[in-house]
């Protein structure tokens, strides 16, 4: 991005202060991590960025976007808005205006991140592509996303979240998508829309921004979306997924129209991602053979099934980013068909279900003993008052323990003491319980364990 306050205040309808001819190069809504030459977005929130904007400017910002009624340094390039979320989405627009990509848009209760980037993967070899980075995919996000492609992609691939009505609709709206993606329609968010129903309802919106005739890809196998009315003309649904599988902790493997397939990640349910990623891809004219060889070893974001080695040399598998009952249940039953020997699971709470989950968490019961774990580790509230007593129940010699959220030191320790060499940890959670910090404990602290 290369863009001066002239074409900032053109975009965003804001007005001027400073040297119109000044040109930002990037763009920083944190004041932690401005590069020189970035435009600052003051965004009004929690901590308003207003109060951070001389050390923005210290770092090296070039210029800030900031919002009507905020006293700024004299001396500040900037261009005022009424509102500096609004106007951060408007330079979006403009900016994705000028680059031109074809935007490929995804989202769903589970798997997005995946899928985007196995897409990204995929359009790579032929295209230039940009992605979203990390989990940069919501209203703040997804324009910080579009601001940081190169002035020269050819592709756009962004992952979409929400956690409320009207949100993909903004979203779409601003991207304009010429492909979009719907993953699949679990329970997260049920805490908020009450039914799946709902969720399928809300998931629906990323069609609002897109394209005539745009491609939109749905699950064969959900009825919430397929006989959905008022669909896009175009629309196509992928899947079912191939019968003959070989799964793995390694890899998974498939073949499919004499070609194979194999992803290096566990389970049967990202086949279903992979069919998504394959039909951008022939929308986008690639043959099969080439999309194969890109993703036999495509780049996973980090913390989504992650294969990693402990300090000790115990395999850890960390999916800890997020976690609803279907996709807990889909990973307990690869590691289950793998036969993982020396298995120990660490499952924190499932976030946002409302009053069912606390029988969503415990109907992960049989899952779990279907794995045949030498050990389960249960962290948060809710797994604590559900899960554990439906395992002690079912398996009173299984060797269970329960910690809160906030003993995730203390699982660590514990984790340390008694972990083997041959171990295999498998952690998932939804991303507010954190166990990403276990995970780095495991890999990266062991040093400190006295």
């Amino acid at each position: 991005m290369k863009l001066t306050l002239a074409e900032l205040a053109i975009a965003t309808d804001g007005v001027l202060q400073g040297d119109e001819k000044t040109a930002v190069e990037g763009v920083s809504f944190d004041s932690r991590t401005v590069q020189p030459g970035d435009l600052f977005v003051a965004l009004v929130g929690e901590n308003d960025g207003h109060n951070f904007i001389q050390m923005a400017l210290d770092k090296g910002a070039r210029a800030v976007l900031a919002e009507e009624g905020h006293v700024l340094p004299e001396d500040a390039p900037a261009v005022v808005v009424p509102d500096s979320l609004a106007g951060l989405q408007q330079l979006s627009q403009y900016y994705l205006n000028e680059v031109g990509p074809k935007v490929v848009a995804i989202t769903g209760s589970n798997g997005k991140t995946t899928t985007k980037d196995m897409v990204a993967a995929i359009l790579s070899t032929k295209y230039k592509t940009f992605k979203t980075p990390a989990n940069f995919n919501n209203e703040i996000g997804l324009p910080v996303t579009i601001l940081s492609m190169p002035e020269d992609t050819d592709v756009l691939v962004l992952e979409m979240g929400m956690d409320r009505p009207g949100q993909l609709t903004a979203l779409s709206t601003l991207a304009k998508p010429d492909i979009a993606v719907i993953t699949m329609i679990g329970e997260a968010h049920l805490e908020f829309f009450k039914t799946r129903a709902n969720i399928a309802k809300a998931k629906l919106e990323i069609t609002a921004g897109l394209k005539d005739g745009g491609l939109f890809l749905i699950p064969a196998d959900e009825p919430l979306l397929t006989e959905a009315t008022n669909l896009p003309a175009n629309t196509k649904n992928f899947g079912p997924v191939p019968a003959d599988i070989e799964e793995s902790l390694a890899e998974t493997v498939w073949t499919e129209k004499g070609q194979r397939f194999a992803i290096p990640m566990l389970g049967r349910y990202n086949v279903k991602n992979t069919e998504a990623a394959i039909m951008v891809g022939q929308a986008l004219g690639l043959d099969l053979k080439t999309m194969a060889s890109a993703l036999a070893h495509f780049d996973l974001t980090k913390n989504r099934t992650e294969r990693l080695t402990a300090q000790n040399g115990a395999q850890l598998i960390s999916d800890v980013y997020n976690a609803n009952p279907t996709a807990t249940k889909e990973v307990l039953r690869a590691l289950s068909q793998d036969g993982a020997a020396n298995l120990v699971l660490v499952l924190g709470d499932m976030l946002e279900l409302g009053e069912e989950g606390p029988a969503l968490h415990a109907a992960l019961a049989d899952a779990v003993l279907a794995t045949k774990p030498k050990q389960v580790d249960l962290v948060g509230p809710i797994m604590v008052d559900s899960l554990l007593p439906a395992l002690k129940k079912a398996a009173p010699d299984l060797n269970v323990k329960g910690y809160q959220a906030d003993e995730l030191d203390r699982l660590s320790a514990d984790l340390k003491d008694g972990l083997k060499k041959d171990d295999l940890v498998f952690l998932k959670a939804s991303h507010g319980i954190h166990l990403e910090k276990v995970v780095a404990s495991l890999t990266e602290g062991w040093k400190n364990h006295a």
